[in-house]
């Protein structure tokens, strides 16, 4: 049982740091610089612990550029306020992600550029093959160690992780918690410590301080990422150019530009 629990745990961790790290901070914010063979790296991890539930960060960055410029109101790609419910939501934000990555849904241009690209990495990710080969993975300690059928529950969990993160944030970051600060949206932050997501339901502190590398403002609020991001630029595998400073209740001292109300030219 240790076993299986302990790789179900994994998986969680690894994908989510990945979805933060990578497609958030990283190619939807810019938050940090990376040299191409650090990105290289980055996204073939992004792949590997996303795994069958792989997502693209063009199709990423686009999408959350949209939630930031439009969230909780009719234009938001997934805001459970302007939803029918958790299912229409993310049935919504799936449609909207696919035709933006796809290009078959094109955005408006201040949102474009700025986000990494790796074509045949990226065919390798979305290919149906893939995707299969990942879940059929996923299986294998199940079958080794679950001690009862019940484990097998977890499965889909495994098979949808990069979703499953996403929809938590979106819906759970804009309904439940408390607010730091009064924005123009409905966000929230869901916890003190975010040990889920690892920072990413720190909504509210992130909507108003949209290029904040640090999602936690408060003193007792944690945000775990950070600070695995922090030791990573220590050690010279990333370069944090300018973080912007997060105070409370306090204006910060400088402000990063948004990525999405720069014209292309600077998201580049």
């Amino acid at each position: 049982m240790a076993i299986v629990l302990g790789f179900f745990v994994a998986h969680w961790v690894l994908s989510v740091f990945m979805q933060t790290f990578f497609l958030h901070r990283y190619a939807a914010h810019r938050m940090f610089t990376m040299s191409p063979r650090a990105e290289k790296v980055a996204h073939f991890f992004t792949l590997l612990f996303q795994g069958s539930s792989y997502l693209n960060p063009r199709g990423y960055a686009l999408l959350h550029r949209e939630h930031h410029a439009f969230s909780d109101t009719d234009r938001d790609p997934h805001s459970p306020h302007t939803s029918k419910g958790f299912i229409d939501m993310n049935v919504r934000t799936a449609t909207r992600y696919a035709g933006l990555w796809r290009g078959t849904i094109q955005p408006e241009p201040r949102f474009l550029g700025g986000y990494p690209t790796w074509p045949s990495l990226e065919r390798v990710g979305d290919s149906w093959l893939t995707r299969l080969a990942f879940r059929a993975a996923y299986t294998v300690p199940y079958f080794l160690f679950a001690p009862h059928w019940a484990f097998f529950l977890l499965l889909p969990f495994h098979w949808f992780m990069g979703p499953l993160h996403g929809a938590i944030v979106n819906w759970c970051g804009h309904k439940y918690g408390y607010r730091n600060f009064e924005n123009d949206d409905r966000s929230k932050n869901t916890l003190f410590f975010d040990f889920v997501t690892l920072g990413e339901l720190f909504q509210n502190n992130h909507h108003r301080f949209g290029q904040s590398l640090n999602f936690a403002a408060r003193a007792w609020e944690v945000d775990p990422a950070y600070w695995v991001i922090r030791a990573l630029a220590a050690m010279g595998a990333i370069k944090i150019e300018k973080e912007q400073v997060m105070r409370f209740p306090d204006r910060p001292r400088h402000v990063a530009p948004d990525l999405h109300d720069a014209s292309p030219a600077d998201a580049e």
